[in-house]
């Protein structure tokens, strides 16, 4: 999947809180990638970095998936065609939420 052109609808546009845990904050854009379903039966979930507002929907190139050592899904992780990132600067952007999971993040 990495640097794969994928499509991602946003449900939870930067600079809003998570619907039913009201104490975590999205700094960045979060979404799914429609028709792709992942282990947990739901649409595959994908942080979008690089993007200083919130949008609807997004296409950019897959660059890493954060892979939850304790958790049935992997998040992937999409940005600007133009754009990289080091895992390090991944792991900044994503921490408010994956800092509940143990993560590996493969690029």
């Amino acid at each position: 999947m990495i640097g794969n052109i994928v499509t991602v609808t946003v449900d939870r546009p930067m600079n809003s809180f998570h619907p039913e845990h009201p104490d975590i904050y999205y700094p960045i854009n979060y979404g799914y990638i429609e028709g792709i379903i992942a282990p947990d039966g739901e649409e595959q979930d994908a942080y979008i970095l690089g993007v200083e507002k919130a949008v609807k929907t997004f296409t950019g190139k897959v660059i890493a998936i954060i892979h939850r050592l304790d958790d049935v899904e992997d998040k992937w992780v999409v940005c600007p065609r133009n754009m990289n990132f080091t895992k390090e600067e991944i792991l900044n952007y994503v921490e408010f939420q994956e800092r509940f999971f143990q993560i590996e993040i493969i690029m």
